[in-house]
């Protein structure tokens, strides 16, 4: 039970903590996070005991979608440091024993992308549209998009161009915003800049990569309705597997092999699995788990299912309760209905936040028991609520604009963080006078923050902190069946997870010791919504 041996295969069982620049640490004091902040926290960082720091997008980008527009992968966004800053991050986590991985679009490019301007001045017909999907419109003047596919920020997913001369011109496809044109993986340019850029970013250290909408990159280019299509057209495509296998040939070459992580959201288990073979991915992360809602029938049923699609291609699998795009656990958990889905995202839904917070606590341990590999997302390990009450004007992302104000947007799940108890910033930024953080944040933020959880042993802190010291490495599994509202495993002989989703105290089996528990056991009982890791 100790952290993940180095080497190449340190990914197995990796705790993995995702850190979104803007909102992790401000080190310049001008009320965005940035790479001087990250560097500053490390300490904080290496005492959670963490194997590598998964960051979103650095890059330079307009920010249209938070950084997932990129508009030069080989330079830091300005607002976060420069390249050097980039390259001593690494190398002083490396220092600490902390891997660096970072985010990888290979959908799409912002549209201040060299390609795309060039694109546009080009003209239809051009050698550099070709690297894009321009197309005409339908309808007698060409006024129609050419397909009617639906985005994943709602909308449509066609901008139409203008012509030199003002005149209306051709369409051009972004699967998401229309900031962010989609790239056509039929043109061999696509293939060699993706793979240099890897080049890039792993000969300067970097561990491994997190591809960002995995199965969307390869389109149909008869571009068919989705109902009538023969499988999608644009999503899960068999082409796109020789993408990742290329990749995979680029990551196997360096003397100690890079990774390759999927954003892979798929409900077909077996076809999720075909990202994982040997010369493709060598994770993925796992959607289904963490959507599921507060039940023993349901987490055990994904769990179920994400081994039994994970075994056959040898790949462990990965556990996460949150990201930046996803509601915050303590509040999700708080809810009637405790599962998660962006369709179902809307303001107003009541909480309740200490029964969140007891279920996230006991989530914890669940998913840090289980084998695979372990996500973090930042400020989840201090129980941060979502910030629900965001003043509309504050709110950039994306998803909150296109559906005309339907959809609260993931603006909640990124509020900077709280560091101190006080403070105008509560040590997000430097003490004294600056600009506020890009996110406005609750007055009672520093109750949540690192220094008052530092202070006191019962809190999400220290909880996170004993459980990546001890929770277990390795493959063995196996269930236990202690009633049909617990979820109870033994991970080799001497260690037992017991987990209760009921409403009703449960007696634990035998055992000699209690290692590290959600919420305190009495008398031999486990509380409702709590966990224990138990020496068996």
């Amino acid at each position: 039970m100790t952290r993940a041996a180095s080497g190449a295969d340190w990914w197995r069982d990796a705790v993995i903590y995702q850190i979104y620049p803007r909102s992790f640490a401000d080190g310049d004091g001008d009320g965005v996070g940035d790479l001087a902040g990250v560097r500053s926290r490390l300490p904080y960082l290496a005492s959670l005991g963490v194997d590598a720091l998964w960051f979103t997008p650095w890059y330079a980008s307009p920010l249209a979608d938070g950084g997932y527009d990129v508009a030069d992968y080989r330079a830091i966004d300005p607002a976060f440091g420069d390249l050097a800053a980039a390259e001593e991050l690494i190398a002083e986590a490396a220092a600490l024993g902390i891997r660096t991985i970072v985010d990888v679009v290979p959908n799409h490019v912002s549209d201040r992308h060299v390609w795309f301007q060039e694109a546009l001045a080009a003209g239809p017909g051009s050698p550099e549209r070709e690297r894009f999907w321009f197309r005409p419109g339908r309808g007698e003047h060409g006024e129609l998009p050419p397909t009617d596919w639906v985005s994943s920020f709602s909308g449509g997913t066609w901008t139409r161009t203008t012509n030199p001369d003002g005149t209306p011109g051709e369409w051009y496809l972004h699967l998401f915003a229309p900031q962010q044109p989609d790239l056509n993986w039929n043109h061999p340019d696509v293939w060699e800049e993706h793979e240099a850029v890897l080049r890039f970013w792993f000969d300067r250290g970097v561990a491994g990569i997190r591809i960002d909408s995995a199965t969307m990159p390869v389109k149909d280019p008869a571009f068919p309705e989705v109902a009538e299509a023969e499988g999608h057209p644009f999503v899960d495509r068999d082409e796109v597997h020789e993408i990742y296998r290329r990749w995979r040939a680029v990551a196997d070459s360096y003397e100690e092999p890079r990774v390759l992580i999927g954003e892979v959201w798929l409900a077909d288990q077996r076809r999720f699995a075909r990202y994982l073979r040997p010369d493709e991915m060598h994770t993925a992360f796992n959607f289904d788990f963490m959507t599921r809602p507060w039940s023993a029938a349901a987490l055990r049923g994904s769990i179920e299912s994400t081994l039994d699609a994970h075994r056959p291609v040898g790949a462990p699998a990965t556990w996460v309760l949150a990201n930046h795009d996803v509601t915050r656990p303590v509040t999700r958990y708080g809810r009637e209905d405790s599962s998660f889905g962006f369709e179902a995202r809307r303001f107003g839904i009541p909480t309740d936040l200490a029964r969140g917070t007891r279920r996230a606590r006991a989530a914890a341990l669940l998913t840090g028991a289980l084998p695979g590999s372990l996500y973090v997302y930042q400020g989840d390990e201090l129980g941060l609520p979502e910030v629900e009450d965001l003043p509309r004007e504050v709110l950039q992302d994306p998803m909150f604009f296109r559906s005309d104000g339907v959809d609260p947007g993931r603006d909640g799940c990124r509020v900077p963080l709280p560091w101190t108890e006080s403070g105008s910033a509560f040590g997000f930024s430097p003490r004294g006078t600056g600009p506020a953080p890009w996110l406005p944040q609750p007055t009672g933020w520093g109750a949540y923050s690192v220094e008052r959880q530092e202070t006191d042993p019962g809190s999400m802190l220290h909880l996170y902190r004993a459980l990546v010291a001890l929770r277990p490495r390795g493959t063995e599994f196996g269930w236990l069946d202690l009633g049909r509202d617990v979820l109870a495993f033994h991970r080799g002989a001497g260690f037992t997870c017991v987990v209760n989703l009921g409403s009703t105290p449960v007696p634990l089996p035998p055992h000699t010791e209690v290692l590290l528990a959600s919420e305190p056991v009495r008398d031999g009982l486990l509380s409702p919504d709590a966990a224990a890791w138990l020496r068996a």
